[in-house]
């Protein structure tokens, strides 16, 4: 009996888990089966037509994905762990929460798990969108959360960049009102991998959190010189109404194996926990590979190497063919193209190299990603084709 109680309570911070759909907030009723729900639904038709085409994937460039991973250790863990698959993993979260949590200074109270950032963005799309309120953000960037918060009850408030291509955090300021509900930040940013100055944004995070809550999205933190000095998690610590979002997607190679977190105050973990499965919607897999590979630094640091050389690569290359490109903090480049977007994606795609496409600024714009020095030869050999 006493199993099925403790059952009942770990899943009671999961609304949205199976069966649990009716017990929606009625705003939400009417939009859970929309797209408004949809993952990635942000992607262009353009970035996704590849996956139709019947061509050999040379290269996989489009997803921002880290082809040297996941680590070893993290590959023990899931060979380790599928003995007990079968079992809930009870105990198990709370290992990896407070392994983040004391490594960014932080308590356990102050983590919430999800597979990837996705479920935990959209919590909070939902949970400041339920009044009507407007989201802040930088245009473009990823807009996962602020395009489903205005699928539902919620204003989308878009800031252009700044002429360098950097999230506009003065103009963001000054669209602060009554009405808004939260400015999102996404730092590096996508789709530009532009970084913002620590400082300028240290001190906008500490004036505008009086104000409202703020959400950084920190998927490619890792890929700057300094992770732990570049992120706001220390304003968390300080008491200030800010949300870290992290994910393992990226330099740690579980884009495939689901894993991520955020941080915040306990009173807003609780908040947004109403809107998630949290912990409950990880596999015991998933979950005993981010434990093992945690801060793994040896395959942090190789990866970033890798990345690093395969981007020297890219940037000799659009050198060499006379193209500009935005220097990069993060695992992919953005650059300026001389043909239309969708155009440049499917010849691209016909040569077996898929990457995406903007169009922002009167330019039509290539995102690459940055893959392994076998992908990123196969990409300058279509590239240079059609150049």
């Amino acid at each position: 009996m006493s199993n099925k109680i403790d059952r009942r309570k770990w899943l009671r911070t999961g609304l949205l888990a199976a069966g649990s759909i009716p017990v929606l907030p009625s705003f939400l009723q009417a939009s859970s089966s929309s797209s408004a729900f949809a993952c990635y639904e942000n992607q262009s038709d353009d970035s996704v037509a590849f996956e139709d085409l019947a061509v050999e994937i040379k290269a996989r460039l489009s997803a921002n994905e880290n082809p040297f991973g996941p680590s070893n250790l993290a590959k023990k863990a899931i060979e380790d762990a599928l003995a007990s698959s079968y079992q809930y993993s009870f105990g198990q979260t709370g290992i990896l929460m407070k392994k983040i949590a004391e490594f960014e200074a932080l308590k356990p109270e102050n983590i919430m798990l999800g597979s990837g950032s996705s479920p935990l963005l959209l919590a909070a799309a939902i949970h400041f969108s339920k009044n009507g309120g407007n989201i802040i953000s930088g245009d473009p960037s990823y807009d996962d959360l602020p395009s489903k918060a205005a699928r539902l009850n919620g204003k989308w408030v878009k800031v252009p960049l700044t002429s360098d291509y950097q999230l506009d955090l003065a103009e963001m300021e000054k669209k602060v009102d009554a009405n808004t509900s939260l400015v999102y930040i996404c730092n590096p940013n996508n789709p530009t991998a532009c970084a913002l100055d620590t400082n300028a944004l240290r001190s906008f995070c500490e004036r505008v959190s009086e104000k409202v809550p703020i959400l950084i999205d920190e998927a490619y933190i890792d890929y700057l010189p300094d992770p732990k000095a570049s992120s706001m998690m220390d304003l968390i610590a300080k008491g200030k109404n800010i949300i870290i979002a992290r994910t393992f997607s990226k330099l740690y190679g579980f884009a495939g194996l689901r894993v991520g977190y955020c941080a915040a105050q306990p009173a807003m973990i609780r908040q947004l926990s109403l809107y998630t499965p949290g912990a409950m919607g990880l596999s015991n897999t998933s979950l005993q590979a981010a434990i093992a590979s945690y801060q793994d630094t040896t395959f942090l640091n190789d990866a970033l190497q890798k990345t690093d050389a395969s981007k020297q690569y890219l940037y000799s290359v659009l050198k060499q063919e006379g193209y500009e490109y935005i220097p990069s903090h993060a695992n992919f480049v953005l650059f300026p193209i001389k043909m239309e977007g969708r155009q440049f994606v499917a010849e691209m795609s016909k040569r077996g190299v898929s990457i995406r496409s903007w169009q922002f600024n009167n330019k039509h714009w290539c995102r690459v990603s940055i893959g392994r020095m076998d992908e990123m030869q196969a990409f300058a050999a279509a590239f240079k084709e059609i150049s």
